[in-house]
């Protein structure tokens, strides 16, 4: 038994097994009060936040990764594990433990719950998703419940504040009979010790005879879920459904946000019109209005695809679909050398490739992590969209296609099955050269049942995404558009120049200087000026073009620069470029940071680059030879 000073903050750790509603019950806490960072030392994110019980006390609140078990075997369920043993570095024990379990579905979280009893922290049951589980029949004893776990246990529907009002009122009543006269608080001694898989079976036995004795279960169990997965996984119609939900995805990218682009546009030209008009012409002038505004307003004004692109992987994460697309890729992905599991953090690359190579840490086999760490960096990431969109926007006309397509959401859902095909091949290689004898994981999966999408939590996910790419472009995306201006600025043309200015710019002896290496993939100087910057970050190359092209305005004038004066073998060469360049410092950095040294940064590197420079090589001459040179 310990005893502590109650002073300050409490310190709340929530824990629970994946898709318990462990999320929705920390946005229904916090609200807009996040935080959201790393642990010290690795990439696995550390979503915190803060919020106030009725009696007014301040409550840090900690998201922990999803476990079944304290006995951790994936990284994400280590960070759990030593979190709630205080052996986490940098990270306070938590005063409390809050444990979150899916009221449909309490096995699994019985036992884990008898296992955080050992660690001798206050401890809280949280039953979720209660309104789902009495609607399909579930009926609960919850004062034997609570008995028998020597725990106290509350409901929630994590969404209604009733639920979370009751939760509060619990932790203050803990507090309080835990404190003394003399403010402070014990707590009962640490048993833990890693269970061995016997221990783990006898707990497992005590969590099921619990069960049977305080859960009523329905006398037939819901069909809804079944009779959907019926379908939805069925072999082949499952595909083809998976096929069309992606292909509607990549369709709504494309029209539902052009008129919000439109207004970015607009209102990006009208600033740049106003400096125009009242800063003297002069280097300012151009510094303002070439430079900053053309530079990130060049990339802002793609803001609205990248919502609606994470607005899909949210909806269809909240509706316990993302899981299913994980079960029914596993054959195919595991014939190429890929885990199921692995589908879930390629589709987080599809927003960006950082959190999809964090995510490979749910994986537990070293080999398929490294895999998945490989190929993650070929999905085709949000700050792809603004050269595909630039490019596509200028070179392919807008068209039917079958009546019900667009010709330019065609050509972009292509583009990313490209991707989706090179990074199965080059599983299917690394597999055989760098894993040649090592047999693969069976994929287990415990699939959540069908839920209507939380608005509000939905609404959370894309205010953080939104947040995260003004920040970007507020930095990095900032600070490479001022270097592309000073590179194209500088030196100043000499008296009596005939040729643009940045002729005799640094950014154009760049550009000639890397001429003769990409001549043969149909890349001219201005290209090249654009590539250099475009290593930070990917976007940076609209803005890039725009300030080499010497065009103030929005995405609109630079595709229409471009298609006067790119031939369409360029641009389709530039398109395959694109698809596997390893155009991201960032991610090169983080895969470092998950591999620990270089090695795997080097391969990833060398056969991207090969693979972007023999796409584009192989892209421009068949096209010149078909006449579109």
């Amino acid at each position: 038994m310990t005893t502590a000073s109650s002073a300050g903050p409490l310190h709340l750790a929530l824990v629970g097994n994946p898709n318990c509603g462990k999320t929705s019950l920390f946005n229904a806490l916090t609200g807009s009060k996040q935080k959201v960072a790393n642990y010290p030392g690795v990439t696995v994110e550390r979503k915190s936040g803060t919020f106030k019980t009725p009696a007014g006390r301040t409550v840090h609140l900690l998201d922990l990764p999803g476990t079944y078990s304290l006995r951790a075997r994936s990284p994400d369920e280590q960070i759990t594990r030593d979190a709630v043993l205080g052996r986490l570095p940098g990270e306070t024990q938590p005063d409390m433990l809050l444990c979150v379990a899916d009221s449909t579905n309490l096995r699994i979280a019985l036992r884990l719950v008898l296992e955080l009893k050992k660690v001798g922290r206050p401890l809280i049951l949280a039953l979720n998703m209660i309104d789902i589980a009495k609607h399909r029949g579930f009926a609960f004893d919850l004062d034997r419940l609570s008995d028998e776990l020597g725990v106290p246990v509350v409901t929630s529907a994590a969404v209604r504040r009733g639920g979370v009002e009751d939760l509060l009122a619990r932790m203050d009543a803990m507090v309080d009979a835990s404190t003394a006269p003399d403010g402070t608080t014990t707590t009962a001694a640490n048993t833990w010790t890693t269970p061995s898989a016997h221990e783990l079976r006898a707990t497992q036995r005590e969590a099921d005879r619990i069960l049977r004795a305080c859960v009523t279960t329905p006398g037939r169990p819901d069909t809804l879920t079944g009779r959907l997965d019926t379908v939805l996984l069925h072999p082949v119609a499952g595909i083809v459904i998976l096929l069309v939900i992606l292909f509607v995805m990549f369709q709504a990218v494309f029209t539902w946000a052009a008129p919000a682009m439109d207004l970015i546009e607009a209102a990006f030209d009208a600033l740049g019109g106003l400096v125009e008009a009242y800063v003297p012409a002069g280097l300012l002038q151009s510094f303002l209005k070439d430079g900053v505004i053309a530079g990130v307003g060049g990339v802002l004004v793609f803001l609205p695809q990248i919502l609606i692109l994470f607005f899909f992987i949210l909806v269809l994460e909240d509706l316990g679909y993302l899981a299913r697309a994980a079960f029914l890729m596993d054959r195919v992905m595991g014939s190429a050398g890929l885990h199921g599991r692995a589908f879930i953090p390629l589709l987080s690359s599809f927003a960006c490739a950082i959190p999809g190579i964090m995510a490979t840490r749910v994986i537990d086999s070293r080999r398929d992590r490294l895999t998945t760490i490989l190929v993650a960096p070929l999905m085709t990431c949000s700050a792809r969209i603004p050269v595909y969109v630039l490019l596509i926007s200028a070179f392919v006309p807008s068209r039917p296609v079958l009546g019900l397509f667009d010709l330019q959401g065609v050509v972009m859902f292509s583009l990313y099955a490209v991707g989706i095909l090179g990074a199965l091949t080059v599983a299917f290689v690394a597999k055989r050269v760098f894993w040649r004898d090592q047999p693969s994981e069976p994929f287990m999966l415990e699939l959540p049942d069908y839920k209507l999408p939380r608005p509000k939590s939905v609404a959370l996910g894309l205010v953080t995404r939104a947040k995260a790419f003004l920040e970007r472009a507020g930095t990095i995306i900032f600070a490479m558009a001022v270097l592309i201006w000073f590179l194209a600025s500088f030196p100043q043309p000499p008296e009596g120049a005939t040729e643009p200015a940045i002729t005799y710019s640094l950014a154009s002896m760049i550009g000639h200087a890397l001429a003769p290496l990409t001549a043969p993939i149909g890349f001219n100087w201005q290209i090249n000026v654009a590539l250099v910057p475009g290593m930070a970050a990917r976007e940076v190359a609209v803005a890039a073009l725009g300030t080499v092209y010497s065009i103030g305005g929005g995405d609109t004038q630079i595709g229409e620069a471009l298609a006067q004066s790119w031939s369409l073998a360029t641009a389709l060469a530039l398109l395959a470029w694109y698809i596997f360049a390893p155009q991201c410092a960032a991610t090169l950095a983080v895969i470092k940071r998950e591999t620990g040294g270089w090695r795997w940064v080097a391969v990833t590197f060398g056969y991207m680059l090969t693979l972007a420079y023999a796409a584009a090589f192989v892209t421009y001459n068949t096209a010149v030879a078909l006449g579109a040179g």
